[in-house]
């Protein structure tokens, strides 16, 4: 069993930075692939960007290419997503998960933390 817990979340400027942090519990997460997600009002749960589980392979949707980077600590069990130059529409409630093998498809995840809460102002 892997427990996730994000934070970092918050209100920002257009322009701005945050970095999210998922802390992970359990043993075997350092063997897992992990994934953030987001979801904004009225809106469907989609991809950000994974990472597998050695941090070699990473992956991201085109609209934060150049602006976002995933990143793992496996000796902390923590994935982190530094969000640079953000935009209104990066505004969501952002998810960490986690699973054996990377995907971009939110059902593939096992695990799932709360999410936190991103806010960009215009």
């Amino acid at each position: 069993q892997v427990h996730l817990v994000e934070s970092g979340g918050g209100l920002v400027q257009a322009g701005g930075s945050l970095r999210l942090s998922c802390a992970a519990s359990g043993r075997t997460f350092s063997s897992l692939s992990v994934g953030w997600f987001r979801q904004a009002p009225g809106k469907e749960r989609e991809f950000v960007a994974t990472i597998d589980w050695s941090g070699g392979s990473t992956d991201y949707t085109d609209s934060v290419k150049g602006r976002f980077t995933i990143s793992r600590d496996n000796a902390k069990n923590t994935v982190y997503l530094q969000m640079n130059s953000l935009k209104p529409e990066d505004t969501a409630v952002y998810y960490c998960a986690a699973v054996r093998f990377a995907s971009r498809i939110p059902r593939a995840y096992d695990y799932w933390g709360q999410g936190t809460q991103v806010t960009v102002s215009s």
